[in-house]
């Protein structure tokens, strides 16, 4: 089968299309074709070498996936033959204090497709049976495989970790990416305030269009926080959403309210910051981080979606093999939306 694939860590060039033999799977597992596949960051970390985990002979990227079931194991229950599905790519062992509170994205053994197992950039892929869903009769297959890493994501930073209340205020940075387009979405949804930020005035219009309340382009703003406070009437955001890392960390602190919350996510920028304790405490901030989802949330923003009917923002649609094109898009924050690979029909 037709796989996008690494055998060492490195820039784009380590980026192959190559012919590997179908996936093998266990009882507990089903084999998707897939037909599409959006791209993440983590795309690039693991490609990179971020993610710590070495390569294996080859290693397939990705973490999305929506397609069609074509083989299960003897266990799988639930599950038919031609099921239209969705793929939660988080892994969890299921058995640990964790997964049994149902926080399984805090299990110690927490992975996800495309890190921890051969990914979803090619025509099949295995994966445990309990990770997938029916795909929303709404969604196109591209939209189905565009959005369940970043709207998980995002679903957990604002409705589980920061419990988002309708007619709060939420900060966003780097509008144009898919988790930070998703809490918009969900913020709207909430009945919030949305301020989302970006070098892009291109990108904050559409941001607009989308229900946005407030735009700020901070390569001309004078200073970000400041303009927070000024929409807000001097008092700041109730929560800030945070994707980026080092580069806006000062920022969350100087723009989030007195006892407000700071939900941090990624690093796209870098991973070490600067922290002033000072405000930590005097100002009585909560500050959070957010990984994935729980098997409950997923659930719950899948049940969102459907009952919302709410399409992820698609920026561009690519063949399989225009997988590296696909990359150096996203590596370069030239998309608004998702970038989605095209891989079966």
């Amino acid at each position: 089968m037709r796989a996008a694939a690494i055998r060492e860590h490195g820039g784009l060039d380590v980026l192959r299309i190559e012919e590997i033999g179908e996936p093998k799977f266990t009882d507990d597992e089903l084999v998707l074709e897939v037909r599409s596949a959006g791209l993440n960051h983590l795309d690039i970390w693991v490609r990179k070498g971020r993610g710590g985990a070495g390569p294996s002979e080859p290693h397939i990227l990705g973490s999305d996936a929506a397609g069609v079931v074509i083989a299960a194991g003897s266990r799988v229950r639930g599950v038919d033959i031609g099921d239209e599905v969705i793929l939660n790519p988080g892994l969890s062992c299921g058995c640990c204090d964790y997964c049994n509170r149902g926080e399984q994205s805090e299990c110690v053994s927490f992975g996800i497709v495309g890190l921890s197992r051969q990914g979803t950039f090619a025509e099949q892929v295995a994966v445990p049976a309990r990770n997938v869903a029916p795909k929303p009769s709404h969604l196109s297959f591209n939209e189905a495989g565009a959005f369940v890493l970043a709207q998980l994501t995002a679903w957990r930073m604002l409705m589980t970790r920061a419990r988002l209340k309708p007619g709060e205020t939420v900060l966003i940075h780097g509008i144009g990416g898919g988790v930070a387009l998703y809490a918009l979405q969900l913020a709207k949804l909430a009945g919030a305030e949305a301020i989302v930020t970006s070098s892009s005035d291109e990108k904050l219009s559409r941001a607009s269009e989308m229900g946005a309340d407030h735009t700020i382009n901070y390569r001309t703003a004078d200073d970000v926080a400041q303009c927070v406070k000024d929409i807000t009437s001097g008092r700041g955001a109730d929560i800030v959403v945070d994707t980026v890392g080092a580069a806006t960390w000062p920022i969350d602190f100087s723009a989030v309210r007195k006892g407000g919350k700071i939900v941090l996510c990624g690093v796209t920028s870098d991973a070490q910051a600067v922290t002033d304790l000072r405000a930590l405490y005097w100002n009585q901030l909560t500050i959070m981080g957010s990984t994935m989802g729980s098997n409950e949330d997923f659930r719950q923003m899948v049940k969102a979606v459907t009952a919302a009917k709410l399409r992820p923002v698609i920026d561009s649609v690519m063949p399989l093999e225009n997988a590296k094109d696909a990359m150096s898009k996203m590596e370069t924050a030239e998309q608004f939306g998702k970038i989605v690979l095209e891989i079966s029909r």
